[in-house]
């Protein structure tokens, strides 16, 4: 309740509100009669300090306004108040005063009484103003603190204590609210942040992995569009299609597997009619659609004994596979190295390593020079020549292919093709010249020179370093005439094979790729005579 200044509890105003004097007022507050609470003063009214004897214009928020506020919300006016407060004191000084029940009002007389007891003269001849606490002791409330000592009841000039000393049951300290917000948004940004934190790390990784799958999978769709769409340009030149479902019948479910490399694996399979394949199934992961095009574009157009022949091909979905004849004695690689499980090196005559030489240089005059469109193979290696029954080398592999027009002699490449060891140098330093038909040539020559010396071009378990290099060291005995050193006997005419095996090899090798012959010229020379030959200049 709101009692204006000086007023009396005959003078409350009711608020509806039921106040427990022994519970909702500060001792040092309250007025008692015996042994009972019958009133609450004011801090102005107690006191007499400037902080609490001020007008609502005036005053600024103390801890006993929210103290009094806190317990009976309806009977405190705030300093802004208007009219459509409870209560309208706007303007007015005013004392808060918890009111006892009817029967125990003392009309003031309560507070007059106290005023009286022993003691309150020295109080208030100090300069203080009397009090009684909750034990019904008189207390002495001095200007810049308060004592209440039972033997001192007066100012002394004692030190001041730190502001009005209240019960601390009942007085919330000061900004004590404020500083519960503050922690409780500081916690809860720090857990705001911790969730923002866990979700970033949990779901942006999943955002992106989902991201991507469907920008491969886009790149998928359009990468089967674009096949199909080069298989129905191609039309009647197109080999035979078949299902997933009949290649995994033709290879038995894949049952019987041939070999092995970086586009997939190789099985043998068997078609309806009787024939015997080579089924390649492309790895689904590291194929982007080019190497099985190039492959179908390049072989469908060829026709040649040298040629490995495509039967047939699968397109679904991501399964891609080739069929192509069956070569019973499998790649050149297998015959032609010294070191090996089989130790077939020299089960191969010279004179069939003669004409396997030949028939691979007539594969790739054939590519370079009778088909419509000139196809660059990229690849020439052992690994690649497949061999017949009767050890008719057929170029296979064609999944780095590139097509071009005849009389272009020049192609744009954006990046190196090739297997080491085979690669000519200007498809790595373009200031070399430019890529074209002679880069299988030099891939064709270093191949040759493995033939013959059954070792790869580059080998480090050589017993000299001289040796490592192989063109450098072969060269060396050729043009000082002297024996080979390949570990066996051979006839005269076998040595002449060799020695026109080595010096065509040397010429396909030159670093400077206009020195080079084109296939054609290399047969020519590996039919004529080898006096014909002119010695090449030394391969660096």
């Amino acid at each position: 309740m709101i009692s204006p200044h000086g007023g009396t509890g005959d003078d409350c105003n009711s608020t509806g509100c039921v106040a427990d004097l022994n519970g909702d007022c500060p001792s040092e507050l309250k007025v008692v009669n015996g042994s009972e609470t019958v009133a609450c003063k004011s801090a102005c009214t107690d006191f007499g300090f400037p902080q609490y004897c001020c007008t609502t214009n005036t005053c600024k928020p103390t801890s006993y306004e929210q103290f009094f506020k806190s317990r009976c919300p309806n009977a405190y006016s705030y300093p802004q108040d208007d009219a459509n407060s409870t209560f309208s004191c706007f303007a007015a000084d005013y004392d808060i005063t918890f009111c006892p029940s009817p029967s125990t009002r003392t009309n003031g007389s309560a507070a007059k009484r106290v005023e009286n007891k022993t003691g309150c003269h020295k109080c208030n001849a100090s300069g203080g103003t009397c009090g009684s606490d909750s034990n019904n002791r008189t207390i002495c409330h001095c200007p810049s603190g308060f004592y209440n000592s039972p033997e001192l009841k007066q100012c002394l000039g004692l030190a001041p204590l730190p502001g009005p000393v209240l019960a601390p049951t009942y007085s919330p300290r000061p900004g004590g609210s404020n500083l519960k917000l503050t922690y409780s948004i500081l916690i809860g940004s720090a857990i705001v942040g911790i969730l923002l934190i866990f979700a970033v790390c949990c779901f942006v990784p999943r955002f992106k992995r989902k991201l991507l799958s469907n920008y491969l999978r886009q790149i998928k769709m359009n990468d089967n569009a674009r096949i199909e769409a080069f298989i129905i340009k191609f039309g009647s030149f197109s080999p035979k299609r078949y299902s997933y479902g009949e290649i995994k019948k033709m290879t038995n479910q894949f049952n019987d597997k041939l070999g092995q490399g970086g586009f997939g694996s190789v099985y043998k399979g068997k078609l309806p009619d009787g024939r015997l394949v080579a089924v390649k199934s492309l790895n689904e992961t590291k194929s982007n659609g080019e190497d099985f095009m190039n492959e179908v574009a390049s072989i469908s157009r060829t026709s040649h004994v040298n040629i490995v022949t495509l039967l047939g091909f699968c397109f679904e979905r991501s399964k891609r596979a080739l069929i192509y004849e069956f070569m019973p004695k499998g790649s050149l690689d297998k015959f032609i190295y010294s070191q090996g499980t089989d130790n077939q090196s020299r089960q191969l005559e010279w004179k069939t390593l003669y004409d396997i030489a030949l028939g691979i240089a007539r594969g790739l005059e054939y590519l370079h020079q009778g088909c419509n469109t000139r196809i660059l193979h990229f690849d020439i290696k052992p690994h690649n020549v497949l061999l017949d029954e009767n050890f008719c080398p057929k170029i296979s592999d064609f999944g780095l292919s590139k097509l071009c027009e005849r009389k272009k002699s020049v192609v744009s490449m954006t990046g190196a093709r090739g297997t080491a060891g085979y690669i000519a140098p200007e498809v790595f330093f373009r200031n070399l010249g430019g890529v074209s038909h002679k880069s299988d040539v030099y891939s064709y020559g270093m191949m040759v020179l493995e033939m013959v010396g059954g070792r790869k071009n580059i080998d480090v378990e050589v017993s000299q370093t001289s040796e490592i290099y192989f063109p450098s060291w072969i060269y060396k005995h050729l043009d000082q005439s002297m024996n080979l050193n390949l570990n066996e006997e051979i006839t005269e005419e076998e040595e002449e094979i060799t020695k026109k095996l080595i010096a065509v090899s040397l010429w396909c090798i030159q670093t400077n790729s206009l020195d080079r012959p084109s296939m054609t010229r290399v047969i020519e020379m590996l039919q004529g005579s080898l006096q014909s030959l002119e010695l090449p200049p030394r391969p660096t």
